[in-house]
């Protein structure tokens, strides 16, 4: 026997799994967008039936890469790093939410948080569509914004 003979299983195990894999979306498809399968259900991804919904696992992964993707996003500001671990919170917290694009436009906000006013920062917040549209959760994330504190 030479020392780099492994078990079939165990040599093919990722070329079956690359194999498998490939073979699957070549029949289902890979969709990013919500789409409508030839059974006439609600599918994602590579024919996943959204109308059985999902796993909690599954929710929790997609959940912890939009969040990975959000502190990523806050990281390419500037002035992020210089906020205590409570305020990135809040701001993490918006970009989940609202995504990049939108918090950039809370130009106020982002001013004030530069000069690190964080009152008026919080005070910016409650001034926007945002506000009226998540009611409580902007009232909270505001307060912990003015007072850095959960």
């Amino acid at each position: 026997m030479s020392p780099s003979w492994k078990p079939m299983s165990e040599r093919s195990r990722i070329t079956l799994s690359s194999r498998l894999e490939a073979l699957i979306i070549k029949h289902e498809g890979f969709e990013l967008k919500p789409y409508t399968c030839a059974a006439g259900k609600l599918s994602i991804s590579v024919g996943v039936n959204l109308e059985e919904g999902i796993t909690a696992e599954e929710a929790m992964l997609l959940f912890r890469n939009r969040l990975s993707q959000s502190v990523r996003d806050a990281n390419t500001f500037p002035w992020f790093k210089g906020l205590d671990d409570v305020r990135q919170d809040v701001v993490i917290s918006m970009i989940y939410n609202l995504g990049l694009p939108r918090l950039k436009g809370f130009k106020k906000m982002i001013g004030a948080l530069m000069n690190k006013d964080y009152k008026e920062a919080a005070k910016e917040m409650l001034f926007s569509e945002w506000s009226e549209q998540v009611g409580p959760r902007a009232k909270e994330l505001s307060k912990m914004m003015e007072i850095g504190a959960y």
